[in-house]
């Protein structure tokens, strides 16, 4: 029997992972009530606000893919908030600014989360909003035991909040320092905020779906919009060393609604796997799965080899040079960059050694547009306001947030990865209790790019869910927190499951890496070109061959590549099974 952190669950009831051990088991005991995976995922989604506010908030963004038993067709709940109607290139210019900020109002876009959990509710729930609301309110309320991860950041940040953003020190600092870990944390007035959502909610009407639809007006045109608006006038110091005012306004927050779209799919290895659109960068996975078709047979490569890891590597590094060339929230050639004959002409492009350079494609004929002076901002690693946050050591690479999956004894399925409104990233709103997210900063002023700033356009952000299916029916549901890696590490996991057979929890626990080579989508847009981070679990051999191909491989702890989560459900059986990361000591998975 192959050893692993902890076992992979099977049962036939229901399966939940997600990156906290409290949402996960406040999900599970939704299903043990009688709720269905869409109760106990959004239950999750506001119990993470609480739980990892350094990962995510209700300011910020949530992306899912969704599969109901009665119609097992992916479905994208777009979560993700748009710029507001002031973001123009002209104004961040006449700020005196190059790029957008990676904190601070400037960079916020308008929050998508806590829109996008109450549309799910409303359309696949079963539940009642304040049933699903409970747990959230009762940790915020009476409090949680606080993580390290948490603590330490509130700590590197202690200095900024003191000086600069006082809401913040309010908050987080309440008696003038960071919570110890394990002590008790409240957060009175979110709670406070959430309470009211569900007053105003009761007060709109006497069913279920008029009572959580009168909670999205009281978000979108009530009190939580007005708050956003008054406090988004005030100047706060921000990443670009000086302070700036907000654009966004209560006219934004009622203009958007999260919204329902085709998922984009591609048949691999025996199953569909399914992603969003090109307005994240979820199809570099779908284009990265393509070429390594071209290469071979994926289920005899060897990933713990060198030639696996050259391999994986240097095809994301082709996926990627393409999403900064052609991914938006435009019209993105998906069909042309999709192509098998396309993948193939890729491919052909993987060579001996390690490539040093950024290379997209001309899918259909086109001409890839790249943005000036990619990839030559040095990182922003001593900015802890900037970027998203690590679950890891401090000096490791950034780029965690949340994910949660479920799957019921019925078959829905879901996948989804809430981010943004981290507690470091912008100044706290007082009377809500949350901070306004930074998903603006992936944006470029610079005209005429997929990924240039504009009113009403989305960023281009690196939130990636993914969901399989075998013979059209919902089969598992994965994806990892990780910015810029979360693609990088699906794709180990993919080849590890689906093409070689590998059980979840053994591809989760398997030595993991990523390349440095891929520009940041976090303000200043750094990147390495040539790094390769892997896990020192590594073979030294393989580390020394990798070095002779030209990779800078730099050898980071053992435990610190990936943050997988993943539920399953045999369509053939029944049999429902999960696993959860234990990088970070923080992920779980609860099921039977």
């Amino acid at each position: 029997m192959t050893f692993t952190t902890r076992p992979t669950l099977a049962g036939t009831f229901g399966m939940v992972s997600s990156t906290h051990w409290i949402a996960s088991q406040s999900a599970m005991s939704v299903l043990e009530r009688g709720g269905n995976a869409f109760d106990a995922a959004a239950c999750a989604g506001f119990v993470l606000h609480v739980v990892e506010p350094h990962l995510n908030g209700p300011g910020g963004d949530m992306p899912a893919i969704v599969a109901t038993a009665d119609d097992p067709t992916p479905r994208v709940l777009c979560g993700q908030g748009p710029a507001p109607a002031g973001a123009t290139i002209e104004h961040y210019r006449a700020e005196g600014l190059d790029q957008v900020p990676g904190s601070g109002l400037l960079a916020a876009a308008i929050p998508g989360a806590v829109d996008a959990w109450l549309v799910l509710l409303r359309d696949h729930g079963t539940w009642e909003l304040s049933d699903v609301l409970e747990p959230a309110i009762g940790y915020a309320e009476a409090g949680h035991p606080v993580l390290p991860a948490v603590s330490a950041t509130i700590e590197r940040v202690a200095g900024m909040f003191t000086e600069h953003w006082p809401t913040s020190a309010s908050t987080w600092l309440p008696r003038g320092k960071a919570p110890t870990p394990g002590s008790l944390v409240t957060n009175p007035a979110y709670a406070a905020t959430l309470r009211r959502l569900l007053a105003e909610g009761a007060a709109a009407g006497t069913d279920r779906v008029s009572r959580i639809e009168g909670a999205r007006r009281a978000w979108s045109h009530g009190f939580v919009a007005d708050a956003v608006d008054r406090f988004a006038r005030g100047s706060f110091l921000d990443s670009s060393g000086a302070a700036h005012a907000g654009v966004i306004t209560s006219e934004d927050l009622g203009g958007f609604e999260a919204t329902w779209e085709t998922a984009v799919t591609l048949d691999w290895a025996g199953a569909t796997v399914a992603k969003t659109g090109a307005w994240g960068q979820g199809p570099v996975l779908l284009q990265s799965l393509q070429m390594m078709d071209a290469l071979g047979d994926p289920s005899e490569l060897d990933l713990l080899g060198a030639d696996g890891v050259h391999t994986t590597t240097e095809v994301m590094k082709l996926a990627f040079a393409d999403r900064e060339a052609f991914y938006g929230d435009v019209d993105v050639p998906l069909a042309d960059l999709l192509d098998p004959a396309y993948a193939a002409q890729r491919a052909a492009l993987v060579g001996a050694d390690a490539s040093m350079e950024i290379r997209p494609g001309s899918p259909g004929g086109r001409t890839p547009v790249l943005p000036h002076g990619l990839g030559e901002t040095d990182s922003a690693a001593n900015d802890s306001t900037v970027g998203e946050p690590t679950v890891a050591t401090p000096t490791a690479q950034r780029g965690d947030t949340c994910h949660v999956d479920v799957v019921d004894r019925f078959g829905n399925m879901i996948s989804a990865t809430p981010s943004g409104g981290w507690l470091q990233s912008s100044p706290t709103i007082p009377e809500l209790g949350f901070c306004l997210g930074t998903r603006a900063q992936m944006f470029r002023l610079q005209e005429g790019l997929p990924a240039s700033l504009a009113p009403g356009r989305r960023p281009r952000t690196t939130l990636s869910p993914t969901l399989v299916l075998r013979d059209g029916a919902p089969s598992m549901a994965c994806g990892t927190p990780g910015g810029d890696q979360q693609d990088q590490w699906q794709l180990l996991f993919l080849l590890r499951v689906l093409a070689q057979g590998n059980a979840l929890q053994d591809a989760i626990d398997a030595p993991a890496w990523h390349s440095e080579a891929v520009p940041s989508s976090f303000y200043p847009r750094g990147m390495q070109p040539g790094v390769l981070v892997i896990e020192d679990r590594i073979d030294p051999a393989v580390a020394r061959e990798l070095s002779a191909r030209g990779h800078d491989v730099q050898l980071g702890p053992g435990w610190s590549e990936g943050r997988l989560c993943a539920v399953t459900r045999d369509p053939a059986t029944g049999v429902l099974r999960a696993g959860a990361n234990p990088r970070g000591m923080q992920g779980y998975a609860v099921g039977r």
